[in-house]
């Protein structure tokens, strides 16, 4: 290393890679998570549907990241019934409104990879990332360190959402009939 070069520590980088072997192990954390209702808070759960769930991604693109997961673990959107679809696609415009009030992004990305070759970290439980994005968000940090910046604890928004989630109403998901 030269005497201008600096070091750049990013500790939850360590956790993640962890988190895929510790996952291996102890099997799907979404259906974990789905089974532990109690478990909502330290598992930052949002919100759940009949069919489907919204949590904080504990290791974020930025701020605001977010999942929305069918309680099915199936991999792919052949395995969902059509209300799970609908209460999924539902659960992902009330989400991505909260986000809009509570973090004020100037554009999201939404979107689903099914395979581990097209960058599913979980490829066998489908879920729908919803991502606030702002100008400029993406910066030489994610190019030179391997390393984003996350400018909000998850503990805190996850405080932020809630509250303003009760506020509006939200989700507005409702439960389908029959379920």
């Amino acid at each position: 290393m030269s005497a201008s070069q600096k070091n750049l520590w990013a500790p939850w980088r360590m956790e993640y890679i962890r988190s895929l072997e510790e996952q291996q192990n102890e099997g799907c954390f979404l259906c974990r998570y789905w089974s532990e209702p109690e478990g909502d808070r330290a598992n930052l759960v949002l919100w759940r549907g009949a069919a489907t769930m919204v949590l904080l991604n504990r290791f974020p693109y930025t701020s605001g990241h977010v999942l929305v997961a069918p309680a099915a673990h199936v991999a792919d959107l052949d395995g969902l019934d059509g209300s799970a679809m609908v209460e999924l696609l539902a659960m992902t415009r009330d989400v991505q409104q909260l986000l809009s009030d509570v973090v004020n992004p100037q554009g999201f990305n939404v979107g689903m990879n099914f395979g581990r070759c097209a960058g599913a970290g979980l490829p066998d439980h489908m879920h729908i990332h919803v991502v606030p994005r702002w100008e400029g968000d993406t910066n030489f940090m994610a190019v030179l360190g391997d390393v984003r910046v996350i400018p909000e604890a998850l503990d805190k928004l996850y405080a932020l959402l809630t509250e303003r989630s009760a506020q509006l109403k939200l989700p507005r998901a409702e439960p389908l009939p029959g379920r």
